[in-house]
Order: structure tokens, then sequence, then C-alpha cells
């Protein structure tokens, strides 16, 4: 059956009633967008070739004295907060004031998952469809596209908005244990998350996230002579592979719950039994109740031990809480798919096993929408890349959304 609805603006039809109707076409914003692109790629190659792995302080640094600039320039006051955890850069926080209504906070991040010494082996480059290098989508692809819409809005003179704020946080590839407290501030501010993660293929919005957690499994033994008195020893890490294989009951892909091994330590010298070890499990739920479940799981094989006077002790790491499908993501989606639909393209909506800020929004009542950055694939790999046909729509379309939300922000989530 056809839902028919009646509303006071266009905008607000489409976000009522979930229409597939295009908005229509800005000529002036997409020629803009167009134009950008050269600039927009060239700034992305030089913060790519930035090593900037959670952790590299000194690689922080310099993204954000590229950055900070760029966004000073466009008229926004630009405050470096010191990460809530040692050893991270700080977080940038960029502020515009504007003479609208919308309070729109957009959030980014910086931190990649790889080490340094990752771009002098494989720095950014492109060929006829992609763009390559370490962080190009997961996330410096959306943190450029950010900044480029903004500076497309700033000049064509936008400002009807109550507030822009721009978060390039530092630890995102790490749960945020640097930015959290930092991200709930600015979300008592805000009416609305706008999230710059990669999209999926082939052209998708997120509208669910799993929550992500890692469970450490530590085993205690003895160290002994492994060649003299190996009897004397109690081998931890021969434990860590029985504790391994007991829990090894949890699916590894798919849609629900998935519990992978990602880390394994043990020993110090090979001539030393070990006595101490350590494996990693990172696990993605889409109901938080199943990270107890798993917990339980753990916590029950680690009373049971093949090598006798061993200990095995359990311990979770804080976490992103999943984002749900809700009907206040799905009206943004449909917001953002009108306006991609007034240029001949399609969005998709889906989910990802990413974990991501938006989620923290959603939590805090903020609607939230995700997966605003160019579409790409092959994150935390060498084989890292994003859509080269999708950087200009993507641009596009962030640029009319923040737009329509500034003039009409969303309520408040029940």
């Amino acid at each position: 059956m056809r839902k028919t609805c009646f509303t006071a603006t266009a905008a607000a039809a489409l976000l009522a009633c979930g229409a597939a109707e295009a908005a229509p076409k800005d000529a002036r914003m997409w020629a803009a967008a167009e134009a950008a692109r050269p600039a927009q790629l060239a700034l992305l190659q030089q913060v790519v070739d930035i090593d900037s792995g959670t952790g590299d302080a000194e690689g922080g640094r310099k993204v954000a004295g590229v950055l900070t600039p760029r966004l000073q320039a466009l008229g926004m006051s630009v405050e470096s907060v010191p990460a809530e955890a040692e050893g991270l850069p700080d977080n940038l926080v960029a502020r515009l004031d504007g003479t609208g209504k919308g309070r729109i906070l957009i959030i980014a991040h910086m931190d990649t998952v790889f080490g340094p010494g990752t771009v002098a082996k494989r720095a950014f480059r492109t060929d006829a469809e992609r763009a390559y290098g370490p962080g190009v989508g997961d996330e410096k692809g959306g943190v450029i596209e950010a900044l480029t819409a903004l500076q497309l809005l700033h000049d064509q003179g936008f400002k009807d908005f109550k507030q822009v704020t721009l978060l390039i946080e530092t630890s995102e590839e790490r749960g945020s244990p640097g930015t959290q407290k930092l991200i709930s501030r600015l979300l008592q501010d805000a009416d609305v998350e706008l999230n710059m993660e990669p999209g999926d293929a082939p052209d998708m919005l997120t509208v669910w996230r799993k929550s992500s957690s890692t469970f450490h499994i530590v085993v205690k033994g003895r160290a002994a002579h492994a060649g003299m008195a190996p009897q004397d020893g109690r081998n931890a890490a021969v434990e860590l592979i029985h504790q391994i294989q007991a829990d090894d009951v949890f699916p590894k892909s798919g849609d629900g719950l998935t519990a992978n091994l990602t880390v394994i330590t043990g020993g110090t010298r090979a001539n030393i039994i070990p006595e101490d070890a350590e494996g990693q499990i990172n696990v993605r739920v889409r109901d938080l109740k199943q990270m107890d479940e798993v917990q339980a799981v753990l916590v029950k094989n680690a009373q049971t031990t093949v090598i006798p006077d061993t200990k095995v002790t359990i311990w979770r790491e804080g976490a992103f809480p999943p984002l749900q499908v809700n009907p206040a993501t799905e009206d943004l989606a449909a917001r953002a798919k009108a306006i991609y639909a007034g240029i001949g393209l399609t969005l998709a909506e889906g989910g990802n096993g990413g974990a991501s800020e938006s989620a923290l929004a959603a939590a805090a009542g903020v609607p939230a929408l995700d997966g605003l950055g160019p579409v790409g694939g092959g994150f935390h790999s060498d084989k890292e890349y994003i859509e080269l046909n999708t950087v200009t729509p993507r641009l596009y379309m962030l640029t009319k959304l923040i737009q329509d939300l500034g003039r009409n922000p969303p309520p408040r989530m029940k």
C-alpha cells in the first residue's frame, strides 16, 4: 500500500515518508564539488603519507599541523584537546557558529592501525579507479571529505546552522580511550552526529554496527631451564593453547556474534620454559548481552587447566556499544538518499562489524548517520583503498546534508 503524508517542506516529507523522490540537484554545489576534487585528493595524499597509527604521537601532531591552518582559514576556532589516555596525540575540535537552528557534530578520526614505517613501504598512489595507502579509507578519506565540505560551505557563504563542530580524534582504532569523555561533552550540544567512516561497497550508508571488545586470556606459569630442568617449569604458552582451543566455539564471521583470536604472546627466550603467555580475542556482537555470554564461557574454561599450577585470568577491555537500527538513523538515511538521487545515484543501507563513535551518539539520544566517507575496502590491510568515482558524489551528499540539517535539525531520540 502506498503511504501518503503531508508536511511543511519537501525535505520533511522525504524524512517522514521515506520516499524515493529525488531532492533537486544543486548545480552550483555540484560544480563546486567537482572543482574541489584535485585539491581534495592532493590533501588526502598529504595526510595519508604521514604515519599516524594509534599511539603515534608525533604522527598525530604532523597530521594536525596540516589540518589546523586549513580549518582556521575557514573561520573555525580550533582547539587541541589533550587525550584522556597516555601516549596519544591531542584531539582536534573545530567549531563554527552560524545563524540557523541545527547543531551538527561531525566525527572523524586521524589514527590508523598501521605502525611507523608503513608509508615508506607503500605510500599513497592511484590508478584509474582507486586510491591506495595506509588509512586512505579508514579514515583519512573521510577526514578530508569533511574538511572539503566545510570549505565548500564557506566559499558559498552558507551559515544557516547554529553550530558545526568537527571532531578529529586520535584513538578510534582502540575504542576511543582518549576521546570518550570529550565525545560525551560534545554530544550534549549536538542535534545530530555525522560520522565519516568509509561507505561499504557498492555504495552504502551504515545504519547499524556491532559492538567491539577484546578479551584477554592471561596465563601465569613458572619459568625453568628448558634443557636442564624443564620438569620444574609450568608452561604458560602450552596452557594458553589449551584455553584457546577450549574457547574456539564461537562463529568467526557473519552478521551476528563473532570471536577471533588476534594477538598471541608467550615466552622470552628459546631456552626458558614460558612463565607468561597471553591471547587476545576480539569479539563483535549486535546485542551487548552476548558479550556477557562470551565472558561466561571464557571464565568457565579458565577454571580447567591442563598444565598443573598455572593460573588463568580473563579480563575485558571497554568498548563501543552497538549501533542498533532505529527510526532516527533511518530518517537521516532517507535525507541522504534523496540528495544522492538528485544526482542520479542510488544509496543502499547496511551495516558491518566495525565499531564507531556513532553508537555513542545514538546511546546518548542524538540521531546519528554513519558511513559517509568515500566508498572503500580492504581496511586494516595492505590492500586498503577508496573508489575514486565516489569521492565527488559523497562530498556533494555530505555538503547538502549539512545544509539540510542546519535548516531542519532532527528531534532527539526517545
